[in-house]
Parts: C-alpha cells; sequence; structure tokens
C-alpha cells in the first residue's frame, strides 16, 4: 500500500506509487503506524538526492523524520524546499548563491546560514497550513516555476505550460495570457531567474 509521503507542488502529501527522482523531509510528520498526523514539523524543508553514501532507511519508521518524495526538484521547489546542504552541497549553495543574488541587500553569502534562508522560504510558503501564492504572467515567469491553472499545477518549461501528475508531465500547451496562481515561492522564483537551474523529470520536455 502506498504511503502518504508523496509531495504535489502545492505542498500537499498524497499516497501514490510514484515515487519520484528526489526525496527530502520537513521534519517528523507520521505516527507509529506510518500515518500522517501534522502537515510540517519546523521550518526546514530540504530536497535530498535518492542514495547518498550507501545510507540505508526504513522509510515512516518510528520517532525518525517523514522521508518525503517529489516527482523532481521543480516540484520539491513548488512546494516550499531548498536543496540539502548535506547530501547536496553544491546545489545548495548554486541556489544561495542565486538567492542572494536576487537580494541585494544580502550580498554576502559567506554570512548567510541556512536558517535565514528557511525562515525565509517559510515565511513565503504558509501562513499557518494554508499556502501563499501569488499572482502572474507566464511570460514573466523563469523555466522551472510551477504554476496553477484550471485547478491542475502545471510546469513553466520555454513559454509553454506542461501539466503535473504524479508520475511525469503531460504534453505542452501554450500558456494563456491571463494571470495565473504561481505556487513556488516568491523568492525561489527570483532564484530562477538568477540562473538556478533545477532538475527536471525527463518527461519535461
Amino acid at each position: 500500500m502506498a504511503l502518504q509521503n508523496r509531495v504535489t507542488p502545492r505542498g500537499d502529501l498524497v499516497a501514490v506509487v510514484e515515487r519520484g527522482t528526489f526525496m527530502g523531509n520537513r521534519g517528523r510528520l507520521h505516527d507509529e503506524h506510518r500515518r500522517v498526523r501534522r502537515w510540517a514539523d519546523g521550518r526546514r524543508w530540504i530536497i535530498c538526492v535518492l542514495e547518498f553514501r550507501g545510507r540505508h532507511r526504513r522509510v515512516m519508521a518510528p520517532n525518525r523524520y517523514t522521508e518525503l518524495f517529489f516527482l523532481d526538484e521543480a516540484t520539491a521547489l513548488a512546494a516550499g524546499h531548498r536543496p540539502c546542504y548535506e547530501c547536496r552541497r553544491e546545489d545548495y549553495q548554486r541556489f544561495l548563491g542565486a538567492w542572494l543574488a536576487a537580494r541585494p541587500s544580502r550580498s554576502d553569502g559567506a554570512k548567510v546560514r541556512a536558517e535565514e534562508l528557511d525562515r525565509a522560504l517559510d515565511a513565503e510558503r504558509r501562513q499557518g497550513r494554508h499556502r501563499r501564492t501569488f499572482a502572474g504572467h507566464v511570460d514573466e515567469l523563469p523555466d522551472g516555476a510551477m504554476v496553477e491553472r484550471d485547478g491542475e499545477a502545471a510546469l513553466v518549461l520555454g513559454g509553454r505550460l506542461l501539466t503535473w501528475s504524479p508520475g511525469g508531465y503531460g504534453p505542452a500547451r501554450p500558456a494563456p495570457t491571463a494571470t495565473l496562481t504561481v505556487l513556488t515561492p516568491a523568492s525561489t522564483v527570483a532564484a530562477l531567474r538568477q540562473g538556478y537551474q533545477p532538475v527536471l523529470h525527463p518527461s519535461a520536455r
């Protein structure tokens, strides 16, 4: 039976068989019966690789953090996560550099701790259990951002929209001229504009 630990671009946790291409966590969310009891536990929402230094874990083990799985990095970024400092250190540094480049008041990346980044993302992605979003036009958004169209999440890629699903992206459709709901947090969108390139699922083409 599929566990409720697959993450949608809106940050919701769903039970589907598809595992995805990245793992991550946002603290301990499950109980001893592997049932999800909370949406988040803390501000540190990270994106990890599926394999790292030969480590093995029992998924949703008692009193351990809840392993979450994402279709790809764009999905995880839209949900409000950021690259892990331990298993994806180079990607974390690239993300932080792009994030800072979009914030001229914080130009010295060496003095920025992960906690500051986590606080900023936490303020942008939720108010309590409610998602924060903002409005935008596709022609103003960078590749890798996620929007909502007709109730469905979609990836912005090359000026087109690719509808998201747990198993991959659908065929590209022309982007509408109307304003859409942007799911990816604003400062992450800014980091994408500054050149951070998320790893996309092979179906994104």
